[in-house]
């Protein structure tokens, strides 16, 4: 299945190669306070695969809270956090926001609550890399 969405004004763009075709995709909707604050509700598939695309990079930016553990790419432009990245070893993990998906129906979603609160950063860290997109690339445009 191959999923794509953005931001609001499409600055950061993504192309999801999501391996297989899920009769429902998981939407996890995170309690943190930037989430709530945000609308942010997440989902992944550790074997698909992720190109991100930022056409300017002057207004993208990146949030990073809390742990510092993860970066919540934000578009200056329009507002919206389309992805979170977390880089791990030397490699790079990342959920997508299912709100900012352009091609999939509302009723495909399978949404859950999600509350990481406690977790320290090990296991944090352990829990991306097991359910996390696990193939990430960004491009920047020149």
């Amino acid at each position: 299945m191959h999923l794509h969405g953005g931001c609001h004004c499409g600055n950061i763009r993504f192309s999801l190669d999501w391996r297989g075709d899920p009769a429902r995709i998981p939407a996890r909707a995170c309690g943190c306070s930037f989430c709530i604050k945000h609308g942010g509700v997440w989902t992944s598939h550790p074997g698909s695969a992720l190109t991100v695309t930022i056409d300017d990079r002057t207004l993208a930016s990146e949030y990073a809270f809390g742990t510092r553990t993860a970066a919540f790419h934000v578009c200056a432009r329009c507002g919206a956090v389309p992805v979170v990245t977390s880089e791990i070893g030397a490699r790079l993990y990342a959920v997508v926001n299912v709100n900012a998906l352009e091609n999939v129906e509302r009723s495909a979603l399978d949404r859950s609550d999600a509350d990481f609160a406690g977790e320290d950063v090990d296991a944090r860290r352990g829990r991306r890399t097991r359910n996390w997109i696990g193939d990430v690339r960004i491009v920047v445009a020149p």
